[in-house]
């Protein structure tokens, strides 16, 4: 119980954290980070700029509510606000989902990223979608599998920021690390998605 607390807590600081993130776009010079390796002309681009802008604020709110859906006491105590928060998620991983995907097609790095990051955003888009679908449709353990699977496609964002430096090291650069980590960072949170609804629902069944 008590390492599940901290689990919770540390995925709530970590989500927090990097749902603020996009901010720093708008206080510093942006050219630094994953956008130091784009051209000016692309950073200069009107659609590529609405895309990329939609995708992280959208991203970052999405990723600062989401993690808030899978506490037990909210749900029960208040539903409503529960709901709320759900729609505002749902809406933010949809757009977000969209205009990741079309930003993916410009990854730095080739073929590889490109494919890594329009898979993940057709993941989250998908997950996000039929979730919403299955609890319209009353079927709520769908539901919570699948947006269970979409916060994991969310959290990405974390766990990219985690692996990039870590790998950017080991291989002795950015752009080997960037085509690993366009896979590194959404695969295996939905292996750890699948072990978890897993062991969740196996208690559930159980009880």
């Amino acid at each position: 119980m008590l390492a599940r607390k901290i689990s919770y807590y540390v995925l709530a600081i970590c989500c927090i954290a990097i749902g603020l993130y996009p901010a720093i776009y708008f206080v510093i010079d942006r050219k630094f980070g994953l956008l130091a390796s784009k051209t000016d002309a692309l950073l200069a681009n009107t659609l590529w700029n609405t895309m990329f802008y939609t995708h992280i604020i959208l991203g970052g709110i999405a990723l600062l509510i989401g993690w808030l859906q899978f506490n037990k006491k909210l749900r029960v105590k208040n539903i409503q606000l529960h709901r709320k928060i759900g729609k505002i998620y749902i809406i933010s991983c949809l757009l977000s989902g969209i205009a990741g995907f079309y930003i993916a097609l410009y990854a730095t790095g080739g073929i590889s990223p490109k494919l890594g990051f329009t898979s993940m955003a057709l993941v989250w888009f998908f997950t996000t979608l039929f979730g919403f679908r299955a609890i319209k449709n009353g079927n709520i353990i769908k539901h919570q599998k699948l947006m269970i699977y979409s916060y994991a496609a969310c959290f990405s964002a974390v766990t990219l920021r985690i692996w990039l430096p870590i790998l950017s090291t080991i291989f002795g650069g950015f752009l080997p690390a960037y085509r690993i980590v366009a896979w590194l960072s959404w695969i295996p949170n939905l292996i750890v998605a699948y072990l978890i609804i897993t062991y969740q629902f196996k208690l559930q069944t159980k009880h």
